[in-house]
């Protein structure tokens, strides 16, 4: 895999390109780079739309992406359960970007007769939500679905890291309630991945994907045929151990500028 050339990439942003609203050394370069060559932003978060996200982008000073460059959980998980059954019916929880996802895919917002219980990320849970959920589930037969597997998330508010509960630990109330396991849709299961590829028109061994999870970006990037760089600006930190049960990405650098010129000889 390692004699061919890299011909598209994949980038997670929070913990590769920045912190909150914080540059990370490396990130401007990294994306000046590959002007020329076709990548996109691929992030777990479902929260907010892919034009809220090339906003951000933005705001903190890298270029502006196009909205189609931007692939999240909640397009993948709207995605899939459009293929599983055209026109479904839906209850969410979570935030905007997740909503405004299903309904593009032509999903239909239905808290009564829903075919799928969507949970994602950020604001939402609450008893009454949770009733709801649990209620659909064990009365009406409907599907369980989380967006993204993350037991916890990093996020900054006034300039101080915090962690967050992901959706891992979200939907884990209701599927503890209703004795079922859900269907699981971002890193690193291969949905998001095979939809990032089939955007860029190009074959997983051709794809390179940049992250800092080593339990999501590369164990799931490996699992599809990718190539897989890990940087360690983000929760795993230089110096900290692999973990035994994961497989080791192609390239382990501490810092973009680091992997940028070990990645070079493979770049156009």
């Amino acid at each position: 895999m390692l004699d061919t050339p890299i011909r598209a990439l994949l980038l997670d942003m929070d913990g590769v390109l920045y912190h909150g609203s914080t540059l990370l050394p490396g990130a401007q370069a990294l994306l000046e780079r590959l002007s020329g060559i076709p990548h996109l932003f691929l992030t777990n978060n479902p929260r907010r739309t892919p034009e809220a996200i090339a906003a951000r982008l933005a705001a903190i000073g890298l270029p502006r992406p196009d909205p189609s460059q931007v692939l999240t959980s909640a397009l993948a998980t709207a995605a899939h359960l459009a293929r599983l059954k055209p026109g479904f019916r839906w209850f969410a929880i979570g935030e905007g970007g997740l909503e405004a996802a299903l309904t593009a895919a032509g999903g239909q917002h239905d808290p009564r007769r829903a075919d799928f219980v969507v949970v994602g990320e950020g604001l939402g849970i609450d008893f009454d939500n949770l009733t709801t959920a649990i209620n659909l589930i064990l009365k009406q037969g409907a599907r369980l679905v989380v967006t993204n597997p993350d037991a916890s998330v990093d996020d900054h508010h006034e300039g101080a890291h915090r962690v967050l509960p992901g959706g891992g630990a979200l939907v884990a109330p209701i599927a503890v309630a209703c004795e079922v396991e859900p269907l699981v849709i971002g890193k690193p299961e291969p949905a998001l991945f095979e939809m990032a590829c089939a955007r860029l028109g190009c074959e997983p061994a051709d794809c390179l994907m940049i992250g800092d999870r080593p339990d999501t970006d590369i164990a799931g990037a490996l699992a599809v045929g990718m190539r897989a760089a890990l940087v360690r600006s983000g929760r795993f930190r230089p110096g900290a151990a692999w973990p035994d049960s994961l497989p080791r990405p192609h390239w382990d650098a501490p810092d973009l500028p680091h992997l940028l010129r070990m990645l070079e000889p493979w770049l156009p």
